[in-house]
């Protein structure tokens, strides 16, 4: 093409891989097979290639009545795990011709006013951790495709839900304390009223409590480091024999937790082990490194994106949730350990 013209069209794809402009519609809208050749096909794509030709969504989307917008409702992203979130279904639908508006609740878990003028009007269906449901009805994203994220698939909103295996998860961690020997536990939970916190509960409380001779108390917290100092302080100074686990819903929690130990003047783990879950950055970055349960964001994400693509198609969403790992670091040890040199 010529230097200044207009971006290439259909049309100039066409005459560069010598077939008609239907055949180009055909490749390009993925509409080809059992209608054009495989040649053919590839003629098309590389002429598209070649000239650098883009699809005009919008002028597609008129005529489908379509906007290819998912908005992604998650609580304020004040960890990199929902920015994990965005960047798996971000990179699904890009493959998909779809774009993702995130819309962090601006209070975190709290109500949000509507981004758009009707919800319904501009977007093609929503993505909503379970976390930001308030959010949710409030920008009436319930009345849209839905697929819930992180939430009971018993009770679930959406036509479809995506979970990461947190119960495992939780599990995992349990074993690995008990089989360390603790026996006195403390849950640092999350004060959010969410299916994803109550799970954890439940779980720690099932397997700790199908052991002899266990106790587990619980603190509520926020998810920030403050707020979890706070409510650890609180309950490791509370009468009693004191646990030997904390046990936290969070890393962030967990942080805190370190925190309110070493104000008491106790060592981790030598006096008090301590996990978390999630696997952020920070829990490589505190000293001992924290035993937790990584979540892989990402896959998520993608997950997320892939079940709200066969909601749109009328097809059924992958099912099954995600594996979880517990990674073993140096937060966690034997009641009474000796000290370790670090």
């Amino acid at each position: 093409m010529a230097r200044g013209s207009t971006r290439p069209t259909s049309r100039d794809v066409a005459q560069a891989a010598g077939v008609s402009q239907a055949a180009v519609s055909l490749v390009l809208g993925d509409k080809w097979r059992g209608r054009v050749s495989q040649a053919t096909v590839e003629r098309v794509r590389e002429a598209a290639r070649d000239l650098g030709y883009r699809p005009n969504l919008a002028a597609r989307n008129l005529r489908l009545g379509h906007t290819r917008t998912v908005l992604l409702v998650v609580p304020a992203l004040t960890t990199e795990f929902f920015a994990g979130v965005y960047t798996g279904a971000a990179r699904v639908a890009a493959e998909h011709g779809f774009g993702v508006v995130l819309y962090p609740s601006p209070e975190g878990v709290g109500p949000a006013r509507d981004p758009f003028a009707s919800a319904q009007a501009a977007l093609d269906g929503v993505i909503a951790s379970s976390m930001a449901a308030d959010a949710l009805t409030a920008i009436r994203g319930d009345q849209l495709p839905l697929v819930m994220l992180d939430s009971d698939p018993e009770g679930s909103l959406g036509a479809a839900t995506v979970n990461l295996d947190i119960r495992d998860g939780v599990r995992q961690v349990a074993e690995h304390l008990l089989e360390l020997g603790h026996r006195r536990f403390l849950h640092l939970a999350a004060d959010i009223p969410s299916w994803t916190f109550a799970i954890r509960a439940r779980e720690l409380s099932a397997r700790v409590g199908a052991v002899p001779g266990t106790s587990l108390r619980t603190a509520a917290a926020p998810i920030s480091i403050d707020g979890a100092l706070t409510a650890a302080e609180a309950a490791l100074t509370e009468p009693g024999v004191p646990p030997t686990a904390l046990v936290c819903d969070d890393d962030k929690l967990a942080a805190g937790a370190y925190k309110a130990a070493r104000r008491l003047g106790l060592r981790v783990p030598e006096d008090v082990s301590i996990t978390g879950l999630d696997d952020l950055a920070l829990a490589t970055a505190l000293d001992p490194e924290l035993t937790t349960v990584r979540l892989d964001a990402e896959l998520f994400g993608e997950r997320g994106m892939a079940a709200l693509l066969a909601v749109l198609e009328g097809r059924t969403p992958a099912q099954g949730d995600i594996p979880v790992q517990l990674v073993v670091r140096g937060s966690t040890a034997p009641p009474g350990a000796p000290p370790t040199h670090r």
